[in-house]
């Protein structure tokens, strides 16, 4: 039995503001994968909820006339994996978002609730981090955007005031344009369950054999999803080898703080960083067209 003491329905983004700013002890409800789950495991008491499914405005996926991609907050993952400008532009997202959970999950979870949520285990965090995603994000006082590695403060704190809602996901023409990416989630299972480690790289090439820019984002290596920027700058502009691989795998664990859980080791995490950055560099590159 769920545990709630009030429930209201917003039609519109102003509306569900208007609500927050009236309550606060309110929470956003979108798909209720997360607070559903909490709720039934008795972790929220006489919850005071406010959904935000039906907001039309928060769905769906475009292309602005400007080239930025932007993915409303309450689409889902199986809209995502589907849409045409995902397959097209940002393919590896929907590979990632595609991992969350089972099918039913990834039917009514949305991404606005998995970047919101603030957990390193994110399997969308990561991936956006590497696309170096922008969030639009609107209050009572209109409408701000930041990059979401500012989003994230810390496990499970997000730079979003109580009465603010995440609109859109942005990713700018430069930041998807050329650029081609391989996404690895190891976990204790195959199938729905909490990623061990999260590891995404994007590549673009200069040639058939020469990198010209390179994004390795990791998610569970670190309190929060983390780009590891030292690594990036080491590869940027040289040829793939197998010397090449070998430094990317020994820098990555260099710029990683994993801890020890139920799930694994702080030892095992960083064995993983080493070997699927290395993959995961290595998918990439062949599938920007790369020859080893």
């Amino acid at each position: 039995m769920y545990d709630i003491a009030k429930y209201d329905e917003a039609d519109s983004i102003e509306g569900a503001i208007a609500l927050l700013q009236a309550n606060s002890q309110a929470i956003l409800i979108a798909g209720g994968s997360d607070v559903l789950i909490k709720l039934h495991e008795g972790r929220m008491h006489d919850a005071e909820l406010i959904s935000i499914h039906n907001i039309k405005e928060l769905k769906g996926v475009s292309l602005r006339k400007d080239g930025t991609i932007a993915i409303g907050s309450g689409t889902s993952f199986s809209q995502i994996t589907k849409h045409p400008i995902v397959q097209e532009h940002i393919p590896v997202l929907g590979e990632a978002v595609d991992m969350i959970g089972g099918p039913q999950i990834r039917n009514i979870g949305t991404i606005g609730g998995n970047v919101c949520n603030g957990v390193t285990s994110a399997d969308s965090a990561s991936t956006l981090f590497a696309f170096n995603a922008k969030l639009e994000i609107q209050g009572p006082d209109g409408v701000r955007t930041i990059a979401i590695g500012d989003f994230y403060k810390g496990p499970g704190k997000v730079d979003l005031q109580h009465n603010e809602i995440l609109t859109n996901i942005l990713i700018t023409p430069d930041n998807y344009q050329g650029y081609s990416g391989h996404y690895i989630k190891y976990a204790m299972r195959n199938a729905m369950d909490i990623a061990t480690l999260g590891c995404v790289v994007l590549c673009k090439l200069k040639d058939r054999n020469t990198v010209e820019d390179i994004r390795l984002a990791l998610g569970v290596a670190a309190p929060i999803p983390i780009r590891c920027t030292k690594t990036e700058e080491l590869v940027k502009g040289r040829g793939f080898t197998k010397e090449l691989l070998e430094e990317v795998g020994e820098n990555a664990i260099k710029e990683v703080n994993p801890r020890t859980s139920w799930r694994a080791s702080k030892e095992f995490r960083i064995q993983l960083v080493e070997e699927l950055s290395r993959r995961a560099f290595t998918q990439a590159f062949i599938n920007a067209g790369g020859e080893q």
